[in-house]
């Protein structure tokens, strides 16, 4: 886990954002830190933000999408994959950051992506924001989707 070259993170004015938090269910501690690294985020900025929870990091791009329909101007999405012995791991990995990638430019709107694709749990709990972590992808995921909300912002005047 490198974390060289990470940009600063803080001092965001995000009032005025609606920013919807989409998170999976497996691996609640894990996912349950990432939660909280992108709500302290979000509170911190000041922005509006609700939680909503999904089975799993497939479903993540339907509820974005959903999300964007529905007027957030932002979505975090948050998820994780732990591989295993068996192709599950690329199929979901893969479709679940297409189909991000996708909803997002569809909207024209951001997602920050907090979607951990793991060898295994060790490395989802180093980056879970947690007590022991190394780091705080939800923070992560959080500030990248306020920051960009803004830029879009800005440019479309």
């Amino acid at each position: 886990m490198s974390g060289a070259g990470a940009p600063e993170t803080g001092s965001i004015d995000g009032r005025g954002l609606n920013v919807v938090i989409i998170a999976g269910t497996w691996h609640d501690v894990i996912t349950n830190g990432l939660i909280a690294g992108a709500e302290r985020v979000l509170n911190a900025a000041q922005a509006t933000h609700r939680l909503v929870r999904v089975p799993g990091s497939f479903e993540l791009a339907v509820a974005a999408q959903a999300a964007f329909a529905g007027g957030a101007d932002a979505v975090v999405a948050l998820g994780v994959i732990i591989r295993g012995g068996t192709p599950h791991f690329e199929y979901v990995s893969s479709a679940t950051t297409d189909g991000l990638t996708r909803v997002s430019l569809d909207a024209g709107k951001p997602v920050g992506f907090g979607v951990l694709t793991l060898d295994d749990e060790k490395q989802g709990l180093d980056r879970a924001g947690i007590e022991g972590s190394k780091e705080d992808k939800g923070a992560e995921a959080a500030d990248a989707a306020l920051r960009t909300a803004l830029v879009i912002r800005e440019l479309r005047g």
